[in-house]
């Protein structure tokens, strides 16, 4: 692992080229119409482990009901999961939430300007400082994510694309080499620039070499060796859809069974999903529909059958809080990401809309 080339001159030209690619490239997204530090740190929280396509409009809704830290500091951590309810990973949204609390009642409802003290508030580490500093107040400091990791590795012909294949002293070269490239006149571009890079164009696999920026400096110029990712593995489960209709409260009032998951369950405590089915192995004509889902490393085969109120409790795992919750109030309320596409799925929620991306040259920072 050789120290890439140190010339200043070529430093400067790689920060030119990459630069001028940006401008020319990048996406219209809606963080990037701002530059107040509570929507640009939002936003970072939501992109970690989550496409940009499913984020784009969850990052609008959750605004609009959040549109500032303290807002969101006074909400409930049930309504805050409720808007995060299809992004996963959802301890994300309780320190985001814990946060804006910390925030609001030590230091009057205003984030931090500088990085090193962004990076002491909970639930802030390295890459979101750096990346809230850079582009809200335009401090001096390199980010360093996957995909800046990715380019910056091919870009010096080094193997190893993480941190956990090339261990502490890839990590440090990696940061090294991000902060001589850094351009510190236009920081938040200039981050941007290679995060861009990284997720569009110098892609895990098939890259596009002949359209990067970076290619005539490039020691790799293709795919590089990483780490192999641990396998998928496969489970089979089962839940039971139950919806009855409201016998005193007027045509067309319906509910659905949701069972709450135990507030010390180590995965998305406190959130709402179906029951569990006693028996996955259902018969083609017990099935209602099947669904594919993944958390993590997991990839769940998902079947629902439709259960009547009166074998509720012949058919399901007893146990968790339950309720028949109108269905007019389920799209507000904390659910899993599975119970939410079944539900859509089953036609008992509004379908979440498609996403669309497209570059916009001339869009504003």
């Amino acid at each position: 692992m050789a120290r890439f080339n140190d010339d200043p001159a070529q430093m400067a030209a790689l920060r030119s080229r990459l630069r001028a690619w940006y401008r020319q490239n990048r996406r219209d997204l809606p963080w990037r119409r701002s530059t107040d530090p509570y929507a640009i740190w939002v936003s970072e929280i939501m992109l970690q482990q989550t496409r940009v396509a499913v984020v784009v409009d969850r990052y609008q809704e959750f605004m609009q009901r959040f549109p500032t830290l303290v807002a969101l500091a006074l909400a409930t951590e049930q309504e805050v999961l409720a808007m995060w309810s299809g992004l996963g990973y959802y301890r994300r949204a309780r320190m985001l939430h814990k946060t804006a609390q910390f925030v609001a009642e030590h230091l009057g409802g205003n984030l931090p300007a500088r990085a090193e003290e962004l990076q002491a508030l909970p639930g802030i580490g390295a890459y979101t400082a750096a990346a809230v500093a850079s582009i809200a107040h335009a401090e001096p400091v390199a980010v360093v994510d996957g995909n800046v990791e990715r380019v910056l590795c091919r870009l010096a012909g080094w193997d190893a694309g993480s941190r956990k294949g090339g261990g502490a002293a890839l990590r440090r070269k990696i940061e090294a080499l991000a902060a001589r490239l850094l351009d510190p006149a236009h920081p938040g571009d200039s981050n941007q620039a290679i995060m861009e890079l990284g997720a569009t164009v110098c892609a895990p696999r098939g890259p596009q070499c002949l359209l990067c920026p970076l290619q005539p400096d490039c020691k790799t110029r293709g795919e590089h060796k990483t780490p192999k990712r641990a396998p998928m593995t496969s489970r089979i489960v089962a839940y039971a859809l139950s919806v009855r209709t409201g016998k005193h409260r007027g045509p067309g009032w319906r509910e659905v069974l949701l069972q709450q998951r135990p507030a010390d369950h180590s995965v998305m405590p406190g959130m709402w999903e179906l029951p569990s089915l006693i028996r996955a192995d259902l018969s083609p004509g017990q099935v209602r529909m099947t669904v594919r889902h993944a958390i993590m490393q997991v990839n769940y085969y998902v079947r629902i059958r439709t259960v009547f109120e009166d074998d509720i409790d012949a058919l399901t795992v007893a146990g968790g809080d339950r309720l028949w919750a109108p269905l007019r109030d389920v799209p507000g309320m904390a659910l899993t990401g599975l119970a939410r596409k079944v539900l859509a799925r089953a036609h008992l929620l509004p379908a979440p809309p498609l996403d669309t991306l497209a570059p916009a040259p001339e869009s504003p920072q």
